[in-house]
Formats: structure tokens, sequence, C-alpha cells
């Protein structure tokens, strides 16, 4: 089993992007269940996710919180 890590100049090995990746689709996934639940209740989603406060769409809103989600765990 190999360790991910990443390489003394910042660089990503090769199994990290992927992982990363999957790591965004799947809190995407959950982060716009949220927003769309929140939608059709009619309540204000972007204040419960982290990042999506001042973003106009759902779309960009979901991709603030995944994104701030991720910076918050790495």
């Amino acid at each position: 089993m190999a360790h991910e890590q990443r390489h003394p100049h910042g660089q990503w090995t090769h199994a990290q992007p992927a992982s990363f990746y999957a790591l965004f689709l799947v809190s995407f996934a959950i982060f716009a269940v949220v927003a769309v639940v929140g939608t059709a209740c009619g309540c204000q989603w972007r204040t419960w996710l982290p990042g999506a406060e001042g973003v106009k769409s759902m779309t960009g809103g979901v991709k603030a919180a995944v994104y701030t989600f991720l910076s918050l765990i790495e």
C-alpha cells in the first residue's frame, strides 16, 4: 500500500489527484443535496454551508462550500 504524500516542492504524487477528485465529488454531492433540500423548503441554505454566503448561484455556492470544506481537512 503506497502512502500518499506531497513531494518536498509541493507537487502531487500520482495517487493524490484521484483521491482529491473522489473526495471533491462526494462532498459536492452531499452539499448539493443540502442546497436542493434547503431550496425546496424555502430556507436560506447559503448560511448553512461554509463559504457559500456571498455566492448567487446554487452551483457556485456548493462549489465554494466544497473548496472551503476541503481546505479545512487538508
